[in-house]
């Protein structure tokens, strides 16, 4: 972004019975033990959040989401967003009840397995209870039928104070939802460590465009009935699918009036770029601007970081406003990422970088945010180096000596702990320039082969899956040859200015 275990159930085991003496004389087999008797199976409630440190109650335990189906309908006029989305799952345990996540709307009905199940709100958790409990290893498929108004998060001090989530704009919808705003519009497992795959299936009034993660997979005309309207409205239904797994914070459906290219990177990969047309109209060559740049990183970071680990690159990039005023807001949504307006090239080379570090290899804990933004940061003033601006090792040190900046005398900038940041700084710029100044020194401590190496390295071995800072400290120690702990106890693990070495 710009800017669970299970706990395992003891089986409990219940001791062998000696046949009663006297039986035991009539038979011919005296003193044999009775078969045990077949312990029930006992089913308890998934926990309703994976512990994580900063957000206790997002995520849940007990399963582990497999995909996602989300079938909806958004009315523009009143900004009423109505649907079923079906997860299909597999339990971790021997589950009695289990949670989704979802704050706000209404839910109509929850099927589990085909049967109608239990269900009631307690915050942001849909608490579901099925007719049968569900055994571990078992897979099974809960369908949440559900509408209302979704609601923007504002007034939070994280992402940057700016509005974030779903954000109705004038002609349709603009979503970004990191950390924690999927769950204001679809009922999800809201975490990044469980990802899963997903398929959009999304109808608007008539004129309207849907744009989603993965690839288009067809699109149909046809009458579609929306809440609060008397009448059916002629409408278009547009799916999209994205088969590798995906961060629930990753998943996007905007929705309005696109000028649309398709193309290919010279490198190969498919390639669809989305702009507002306001956009277009403001910043004429808007879409091959964004065409082009996007291209150009996509393949630089195939080069630089390891194939491409999703099936097209792109972009969606809209006129977003809230309450009037320009959103500042780029996110790495999987595969095309989301702009509010029309972006420099570097935080676009940023945001696909991201499509590395952060979409394919995620966060196992938010904690680890600057496996991240550190590692696209770092990325974004390479690209800036390769187009003959200043070179990376200049630039971390001009950050180094500038910080405190003298227009944010109050930025907690050398407070901030670059592997534990804390959740309300959990996008202070120290976890973006300076995780990037720390690659940076680490790229000359250890030399450029072993450097890129490294990366490289890391991106293919939890590819599609999740990682801790903890991992990436012990592949650094066994790709470079050196006990690199010292220098991420300093400049990781610590606070305050340490000095350059």
């Amino acid at each position: 972004m710009a800017r669970r275990s299970p706990r395992l159930v003891p089986t409990v085991r219940t001791p062998g019975r000696l046949l009663p003496l006297a039986l035991a004389a009539v038979t011919a087999v005296a003193f044999a033990p009775a078969a045990s008797a077949a312990s029930p199976t006992r089913f308890t409630p998934g926990a309703e959040g994976v512990g994580d440190s900063y957000f206790p109650l997002e995520g849940n335990g007990g399963y582990d989401a497999l995909h996602y189906s989300l079938r909806l309908a958004y009315d523009t006029d009143y900004g009423q967003l109505d649907g079923t989305v079906t997860m299909t799952a597999r339990a971790t345990r021997n589950l009695s009840s289990f949670d989704l996540d979802l704050s706000g709307m209404d839910v109509a009905k929850v099927v589990v397995d085909g049967q109608r199940a239990s269900f009631h709100r307690r915050g942001q958790e849909l608490k579901i209870k099925p007719r049968h409990g569900l055994r571990k290893g078992s897979s099974f498929r809960v369908a949440v039928t559900y509408g209302g108004v979704p609601q923007t998060i504002v007034g939070s001090p994280i992402v940057f104070g700016s509005p974030y989530g779903f954000l109705k704009t004038p002609d349709g919808a603009f979503i970004g939802d990191e950390p924690n705003g999927a769950s204001t519009w679809f009922p999800v497992n809201d975490h990044p460590s469980d990802k899963a795959t997903y398929d959009f299936t999304v109808t608007v009034p008539k004129g309207l465009t849907v744009v989603a993660n993965g690839l288009p997979a067809g699109r149909s005309e046809g009458m579609a009935s929306f809440s609060r309207r008397e009448a059916a409205t002629r409408a278009g239904t547009f799916r999209w699918r994205e088969n590798k797994p995906m961060a629930s914070y990753l998943a996007t459906i905007d929705i309005g009036k696109w000028d649309v290219k398709q193309s290919k990177t010279p490198g190969g990969l498919n390639n669809y770029v989305a702009v507002d047309p306001v956009l277009e109209t403001s910043q004429p060559n808007a879409v091959q601007f964004f065409t082009d740049t996007t291209a150009e990183a996509t393949d630089l970071w195939a080069k630089t970081w390891g194939p491409y680990p999703f099936e097209t690159t792109g972009a969606i990039a809209d006129n977003a406003v809230y309450n009037g005023k320009p959103l500042g807001f780029s996110l790495e949504t999987q595969s095309k990422p989301v702009y509010s307006a029309v972006r420099s090239t570097s935080t676009i080379a940023h945001e696909l970088a991201h499509q590395w570090f952060g979409d394919s290899v995620s966060v196992a804990r938010w904690k680890d945010i600057w496996l991240n933004e550190s590692f696209a940061s770092w990325s974004a003033y390479y690209w800036t180096e390769k187009h003959g601006g200043a070179t990376v090792h200049d630039r971390v040190r001009t950050i180094y000596n500038s910080y405190p900046f003298p227009d944010k005398p109050d930025d907690p900038y050398w407070s901030v702990k670059i592997a534990d940041p804390q959740r309300d700084t959990m996008f202070n710029d120290r976890v973006y320039s300076g995780g990037a100044t720390v690659l940076q020194l680490l790229r000359e401590k250890i030399g450029d082969d072993k450097f890129f190496t490294l990366l490289r390295t890391w991106a293919a071995a939890h590819r599609y899956g999740n990682a801790t800072t903890e991992q990436f400290v012990a592949l650094a120690n066994k790709v470079s040859g050196q006990d690199l702990n010292p220098f991420f106890q300093t400049w990781i693990y610590s606070t305050g200015k340490p000095p350059l070495p």
